[in-house]
């Protein structure tokens, strides 16, 4: 089976993959699992659809904005060469114009149908990932992902925020739990993918201070997020069912990275970065199940 290339694809698939489905899926999905944790029981189903829907517009626009900032280092490499922002074959304004549609139409749910709340710290979350990381961190620094996860790990405070209108000590104990993971996570992709990452120039920590010492922090990370996933059985956000599912799957995790730090392969490294994706939707999903057998 061929696959089309970003000149064959249709023009709305085109725009499609400029906000990251996948990403923005998962993103979505930690933001739903906040909505429901926020909530001693079932939570207003129509804020539930209206907060789904603003967050989803307002991260589509800033992955949309990403694309068009590194269109040039998209271009140089295999990963994201086939984006329509790297191949030129959506114009700057179109993208301008796409993002700015949508971030203004989440804008507008999240303001008039959730509440003012939500809607600042969405936008606020577009703007740390749009403008601070992709502009200033993340092609100055290896420690960009660190520094700039904290945009990425916002989406359980914004569900959080949807509900209750308010973002307790709580819904902060998830978004750490993200921002620990990010790391780990995307440092495994930028391993396997070290070679398209020197191409780009972008400083990513495999490039800048090599493959083992890029091992060494995923395997202490993983450590740290073991810890870090312990929290909210720790402060009675959940009960005996998620600690076990917690305890389990850190503990795949943290035998994924010392596999990696033992001896280095690409294959290693894509079977870390793929379980890390299933990892943190797992662990989340633990999470709204436990809620929900407290509430039997």
């Amino acid at each position: 089976m061929t696959t089309l290339s970003s000149h064959e694809a249709p023009l709305l698939r085109q725009y499609l993959v400029l906000t990251k489905p996948r990403v923005t899926q998962l993103a979505v999905f930690c933001a739903v699992i906040g909505m429901f944790l926020a909530s001693p029981g079932l939570p207003d189903l129509w804020l539930v659809a209206a907060g789904t829907v603003g967050i989803w517009l307002l991260a589509a626009a800033a992955f949309a904005i990403n694309c068009l900032i590194e269109q040039e280092i998209d271009a140089k490499m295999l990963r994201t060469a086939r984006r329509a922002t790297a191949r030129g074959t959506i114009t700057n304004t179109q993208v301008l114009i796409f993002s700015g549609v949508l971030g203004g139409l989440g804008m507008l749910v999240l303001y008039h149908l959730v509440n003012p709340l939500t809607m600042w710290l969405t936008f606020a979350t577009f703007v740390g990932y749009a403008i601070i990381y992709t502009i200033i961190l993340k092609p100055l620094t290896p420690q960009n992902i660190v520094i700039g996860g904290l945009s990425g790990a916002m989406p359980p405070a914004l569900g959080w925020a949807t509900i209750a209108n308010s973002v307790p000590a709580e819904a902060w104990v998830l978004v750490l739990i993200i921002f620990i993971w990010t790391p780990p996570h995307f440092w495994a992709l930028a391993l396997y993918r070290n070679t398209d990452y020197a191409k780009s120039g972008l400083p990513m920590l495999p490039v800048t201070h090599g493959k083992q010492f890029t091992r060494l922090h995923i395997l202490l990370y993983s450590f740290v997020l073991f810890a870090s996933t312990l929290l909210p059985f720790m402060v009675r956000m959940s009960g005996a069912l998620y600690l076990a599912c917690a305890v389990i799957l850190s503990g795949m995790f943290v035998y994924y990275a010392w596999q990696l730090y033992k001896e280095y392969s690409d294959e290693l490294a894509r079977k870390l970065f793929r379980f890390s994706i299933l990892y943190l939707a797992l662990l989340f999903g633990a999470l709204l199940v436990d809620h929900w057998v407290a509430l039997i």
